[in-house]
């Protein structure tokens, strides 16, 4: 039930991600979604679904790996002293 429930966490992310940059690219070929008013508001929108989705996917497997133990020594958690 966990693996499912980090599976649709990570499914939601991905599909966001996914999501900009299919409106990235409709506004390189200058084909207008119905929501976004003008082309330049869909390509920010764009950027900042990918750049959201990309960011938490990232921040999810950083974490992950933290708690492994299998990130390089720069990449781990600085101790509080």
């Amino acid at each position: 039930m966990a693996r499912l429930a980090a599976l649709i966490v990570l499914l939601i992310p991905g599909i966001l991600a996914a999501f900009g940059i299919k409106l990235i690219r409709d506004t390189f070929f200058g084909l207008h979604i119905l929501p976004f008013g003008a082309l330049w508001f869909q390509f920010i929108c764009g950027i900042l679904f990918t750049v959201l989705g990309l960011g938490f996917f990232a921040g999810f497997l950083l974490n992950r790996d933290r708690k492994n133990g299998k990130v390089a020594p720069r990449f781990q958690k600085k101790k509080e002293s």
